[in-house]
């Protein structure tokens, strides 16, 4: 049933092809989404980088994917495209529409490389708008940090990082697997 307890009524050709083989109700056997740890770390993720992106947007055109690009150029002159996209682990599509926006701002150039790499530099202006974009995203770190102690905070830090280089073990484990079974056939 709905959450206003109405029997859901079934249009006739969806009634006709699927009768009794459409669950109408809640399973018995659910995550209790209040509970549920991954989702409550997505959610707060996302009202962080969406709280994040309006402002960087609103004050400066710009949106996350761009200061993350201004960021890890701050942290790693001469970075390319590539190197940027494995570092903030987001497609490389995305870093490279971010790339072409902060090129054509001038916020960064890119230079000729050896062997067809593209390093990526900030320029003065860049380097200026990673000074004024970054107090924007650090109020996303203040908002976590408040509610914890300096020692929950290197907790926190430290457990998320392990969490992290789990899930990137769990991955690489997963491909390889995923690339044994296509070359057997499976």
């Amino acid at each position: 049933m709905h959450a206003d307890d109405a029997p859901v009524s079934l249009p006739p050709h969806v009634a006709e092809r699927f009768g009794d083989d459409i669950v109408t109700e809640p399973l018995p056997d659910v995550i209790d989404p209040e509970n549920f740890t991954p989702r409550l770390l997505a959610l707060l993720s996302n009202a962080l980088v969406w709280r994040e992106s309006a402002e960087l947007r609103r004050l400066f055109g710009l949106g996350t994917n761009d200061w993350r690009v201004i960021s890890v150029l701050a942290l790693r002159p001469g970075a390319s495209a590539t190197e940027v996209s494995d570092f903030i682990a987001v497609n490389k599509a995305i870093v490279s529409k971010s790339v072409t926006t902060l090129v054509a701002r001038e916020l960064i150039v890119l230079l000729d490389g050896p062997r067809g790499s593209r390093p990526m530099y900030l320029t003065r202006a860049g380097a200026q708008m990673h000074a004024e974009m970054m107090p924007v995203s650090m109020r996303g770190q203040e908002i976590i940090l408040s509610h914890l102690s300096p020692a929950e905070i290197v907790e926190l830090n430290d457990l998320l990082r392990r969490m992290l280089d789990e899930t990137r073990a769990l991955r690489l484990a997963d491909g390889a697997a995923a690339a044994t079974e296509r070359s057997s056939g499976g």
